[in-house]
Formats: structure tokens, C-alpha cells, sequence
């Protein structure tokens, strides 16, 4: 009758170790802790054993040690309980590493479009915001420049140092905003094809090796723009004017 008197409930073993009713099923379910055997009332009854078990159980979980390689640890020699915490503790640091590179990649959300593109992207992108290009053609331009470099990077990188560059001109900066804001524009307002032939005679000083603004972009920045629909019937047209120019028609 003693001992019963000193048996613990699992609700008591549970409070003792500092763990929940919860976590104790747990542990029986995982083979850490043994499951005693209920008495005449149905309940289980825990002895002293069991606590220490649990306690030990819950320090190497508090730990890190994943709960796979409790049980292995709780009988390990002195030599193989050494190896074992090393091996987990390599794996901690990896974790650790992870988690360090996850953390730092959510901080960059603070930043916007930083997360998603090249520093030099958003640099970029930047500068467009700050001489007035629209967010719509800001957003596009992003989601264009994303796919150009998940597709062509080594590419991408050309070209972007190539526009940060053109960006230094004031009349690049005009026609690009000019072109953004024919955005909304009719596809037969009379405006279009002088925008055209603006954006022509700079593309042809610029690059006078390739001779038309058709080349401006390969061919890859117009599926590109495709897929993120960065288009409107104005732009369509500005677009047909370019291969006529550069047709010589």
C-alpha cells in the first residue's frame, strides 16, 4: 500500500517533469517512456522510474535532439553518446545556417522588389520611380527583369548595366516617360508615331552598329513582356511602328 501511495497519475508525472498530459501520450506513442499498465480503476500509475525517464526525455528534447534519436542517446555508452550529440550538434548548425539565410531573405521584404530581383534591378527600378515613371510600369518592368534573369542571367546583367547607363540621358528619361504615359492612349492618336520616330533617332545614335530601336530589346525582353502582359493596344502600336522604321518602310 506504500508504494501505491507514492504512484503518480499522469497528470501528476506530467507536472512533475514539466511537460503536458499531451506530451507524455506522446512520448509513450514515440517508445521513449515506458507505458505502465493500468490498475483496477483503469487509470495509469507511474513510479519514480517513469519521472526520471520523462525528465530525460525532456532535457534532450529542450535541447534539440530530435525525438528519433532519444531513445538512442538514452542508452548510449559514454563514447557513442559523445559521437551522437557531435553529429546532432553539426546538424543543429546547418539548421541554424538555414534559418540565418531564411531570416535574412524576410528582412529584404522590408526593401520590396530587392527580395525578388538584382540590386541593380531594383536600383533601377528605383530611379524609374524617381523621375516619375508610373508604379504600373514600374511593376512590369520588375516582373520582366524577373523573368530575364531566371532565363537568360549572364544576359540580363548586360542589359541592365546597359539601361542604368541610358538612364543617365535626358532624353532617354523624356521618351521613357513619354511612352509610359502613351500607355493609355488610343492606338491611332497622332502622337504615336512621332514618339516612334523620337525613339528611333535615339536608339540609331545610341547603337549605331544595330541601326533600329527594334533591337533594343531581344527577343527574349518581348516573350518576357508577353507573359506579364506589359502591353496595351498603344503600346502594340508604338511596337509596329518600330519594326516598320526598322523595316525601312
Amino acid at each position: 500500500m506504500n508504494d501505491e501511495r507514492h504512484l503518480l497519475t499522469i497528470g501528476q508525472l506530467a507536472d512533475y517533469a514539466g511537460v503536458t498530459i499531451k506530451a507524455v501520450r506522446h512520448y509513450h506513442a514515440r517508445g521513449l517512456l515506458p507505458e505502465p499498465p493500468r490498475d483496477a480503476s483503469g487509470y495509469r500509475r507511474y513510479n519514480a522510474r517513469h519521472a526520471i525517464q520523462l525528465v530525460k526525455v525532456r532535457t534532450l528534447a529542450e535541447a534539440g535532439v530530435p525525438l528519433a534519436r532519444v531513445k538512442e542517446l538514452l542508452t548510449a555508452g559514454a563514447e557513442e553518446f559523445t559521437a551522437a550529440i557531435a553529429e546532432i550538434d553539426r546538424d543543429l548548425r546547418r539548421q541554424a545556417d538555414r534559418i540565418r539565410r531564411s531570416r535574412e531573405r524576410i528582412a529584404q521584404l522590408r526593401t520590396g522588389d530587392r527580395l525578388f530581383v538584382a540590386a541593380e534591378v531594383a536600383g533601377y527600378l528605383e530611379r524609374l520611380q524617381g523621375i516619375g515613371v508610373s508604379e504600373r510600369t514600374v511593376h512590369l518592368e520588375r516582373d520582366i527583369w524577373l523573368l530575364l534573369h531566371a532565363v537568360s542571367p549572364k544576359e540580363a546583367d548586360g542589359w541592365i548595366a546597359d539601361k542604368l547607363d541610358a538612364l543617365d540621358d535626358p532624353e532617354f528619361q523624356a521618351i521613357y516617360l513619354a511612352y509610359d504615359a502613351a500607355f493609355d492612349l488610343p492606338p491611332d492618336d497622332p502622337r504615336l508615331p512621332a514618339l516612334a520616330e523620337r525613339a528611333r533617332r535615339w536608339h540609331t545614335a545610341r547603337y549605331p552598329a544595330t541601326g533600329s530601336a527594334g533591337d533594343a530589346d531581344p527577343a527574349i525582353s518581348r516573350l518576357a513582356a508577353a507573359a506579364v502582359g506589359a502591353s496595351s493596344p498603344a503600346w502594340t502600336r508604338l511596337a509596329e511602328l518600330a519594326r516598320s522604321s526598322a523595316g525601312g518602310t
